[in-house]
């Protein structure tokens, strides 16, 4: 099983991108921390974690449209 973590502000995106996830019944986990994303150089989200690889918000909706994720 994928390890997927989205990091979400709660933003208008972060909102669609968590919908597209849950429509798809994708198991993954949710991180607000501001600071975790700092520290990990996240600057925008959302940003979708699949087993420690970063996807953007165009490049995870696309993943997930897919079904690779």
């Amino acid at each position: 099983m994928k390890s997927i973590i989205l990091y979400s502000t709660g933003c208008p995106m972060c909102k669609a991108l968590e919908k597209m996830l849950n429509d798809k019944g994708v198991v993954y986990h949710t991180i607000s921390d501001i600071e975790e994303m700092k520290s990990l150089g996240i600057m925008h989200v959302p940003v979708l974690s699949v087993d420690g690889k970063m996807y953007s918000y165009p490049e995870a909706v696309k993943a997930v449209m897919r079904n690779e994720i």
